[in-house]
């Protein structure tokens, strides 16, 4: 069954439902658009466009807020928050709330994988490249496969978190 994390004024949804290995799969559903899982690349590629707007450090920095208040639970001071920091971006605020309640679902899930190791920490390394380090969103989405826990552990800490 569904969990509905976020609707927002436009009528958009994102919610937690059963996917191809959990029920942690994050939907996002948009008006007259067919319900569907974002990927890491789509996400990544237009909070990288909305940098070029509103500056890559400010995004990073509300992200991060976001991330260190992100535990295994969905907490709704977090969705509030989310709502709150957006809302500086005006014209984008709805699209960026949309965005950052989607990594926020995404690391939600990533806490609450059993076999996860560097949990939600894989996000920020994605955010962190795309944003900060300004690597093509679709290298940041796939960085991490193929290579083992201890060696992004590492990288993660040279950066960090």
């Amino acid at each position: 069954m569904p969990i509905i994390l976020q609707t927002f004024y436009d009528g958009s949804t994102v919610v937690f439902d059963r996917g191809r290995f959990d029920d942690w799969c994050v939907y996002l559903h948009l008006p007259l658009k067919k319900r569907y899982a974002p990927s890491d690349t789509e996400y990544f590629t237009r909070l990288q466009q909305l940098a070029t707007q509103h500056g890559a450090q400010s995004l990073y920095n509300d992200y991060v807020e976001i991330y260190a208040q992100t535990t295994a639970k969905i907490d709704s001071d977090v969705l509030t928050l989310i709502l709150d920091v957006a809302e500086k971006y005006q014209e984008d605020a709805l699209e960026i709330a949309i965005w950052f309640t989607v990594i926020y679902a995404g690391m939600v899930a990533e806490e609450n994988k059993e076999k996860a190791i560097l949990k939600k920490r894989i996000k920020r390394l994605g955010m962190y490249q795309t944003l900060i380090e300004q690597i093509d969103p679709k290298i940041a989405a796939h960085f991490s496969r193929g290579k083992k826990w201890r060696e992004l552990d590492e990288l993660c800490k040279t950066k960090g978190f």
